[in-house]
């Protein structure tokens, strides 16, 4: 598999925190926090408190992407080519999935 990743912004070495690490630690926290929004949002027994924790998770989810663009940007986040096939398969298994859906997978 090749990775798909821009060229590194160097960060020191150190037992010190450097940006890289802030950067790292606050994406992960981010993605903690939206899935706890997301399952907050899903047990919420009031309308307007389910549209309160949306707004958050909302705001969460673009900052986990601001962050996420922005280690991309200074390399310091690689991703994984998938080959022709693998993808076509997960597209073929997605489809069979959302035909299985009531209303035969048309979005609601």
């Amino acid at each position: 598999m090749t990775k798909i990743q821009n060229p590194k912004t160097e960060v020191p070495n150190s037992k010190e925190m450097n940006d890289k690490d802030f950067m790292t630690d606050m994406l992960t926290t981010e993605k903690y926090m939206g899935s706890s929004y997301t399952t907050a949002m899903t047990e919420a027994s009031h309308k307007a408190l389910y549209d309160e924790i949306s707004s958050i998770c909302n705001e969460t989810i673009d900052c986990q992407r601001n962050l996420y663009n922005q280690m991309f940007a200074n390399g310091w986040y690689a991703l994984d080519t998938a080959p022709g096939q693998a993808i076509q398969q997960a597209h073929q298994e997605y489809a069979g999935m959302t035909n299985q859906l009531p209303g035969n997978g048309m979005a609601h």
